[in-house]
């Protein structure tokens, strides 16, 4: 297994960068769609309720069922500003864009709400919340394996298939397992440590 790890962590650390990708683009589209929801919710009757239907109904998806949803409806081939995008890739964007559309808007909500009410160390707690929301997108976009996106997961299942014994495949899993609990327990030490001291600085004297 060791005697592996020299190959096989590049390859691994390229497939995440997929990942990162997948996740940024997700988010960005959320963003653009789920800001304008925010306000409409926060906004009179006639906007409100359809887009709280709309929020309610993206936060119900499942994301792995709109992702197969997506795949049986988008055409094969797809090009974007001339280039040619992957139709699996696009369908994983696309249905991580809807989780982070309802939580952008679910978050923006009351960030304006916490606006509106002279609250600001509530309503600057959005962009740390914007940062878990990444993340979390980022260990969403895994399920980009399913559709052969070259992401860690998937670089990580190739792998496991050339391993002779199960005691090696394990341990692989087993370091992959490690690796996103470390980053993810550091990370969100890091988002709360940010909150904690964004909220220190805005209290009252």
């Amino acid at each position: 297994m060791i005697e592996i790890l020299p190959s096989f962590l590049p390859v691994f650390l390229a497939g995440l960068v997929v990942n990162l990708e997948i996740a940024f683009a997700s988010l960005v589209l959320g963003l653009l769609l789920g800001l304008p929801l925010a306000v409409s919710l926060g906004a009179g009757r006639a906007l409100a309720a359809p887009a709280g239907s709309l929020v309610g109904l993206l936060r119900a998806a499942p994301t792995f069922v709109v992702m197969f949803f997506l795949l049986n409806i988008l055409p094969r081939e797809i090009q974007i500003a001339g280039h040619d995008i992957q139709t699996g890739l696009l369908a994983v964007i696309l249905a991580n864009a809807a989780y982070a559309v309802a939580y952008i808007a679910d978050n923006g909500l009351v960030a304006l709400r916490a606006l509106r009410a002279g609250n600001i160390a509530t309503a600057v707690l959005f962009l740390p919340n914007l940062t878990r929301a990444f993340f979390v997108l980022t260990l969403a976009s895994s399920m980009a394996a399913a559709v052969g996106t070259p992401e860690a997961i998937f670089v990580t299942l190739r792998q496991a298939e050339r391993l002779p014994a199960l005691s090696d495949q394990i341990m692989l899993f087993a370091f992959v397992m490690l690796f996103f609990g470390a980053v993810l327990q550091t990370v969100f030490a890091i988002i709360n440590a940010v909150r904690a001291a964004i909220l220190h600085r805005l209290a009252p004297a």
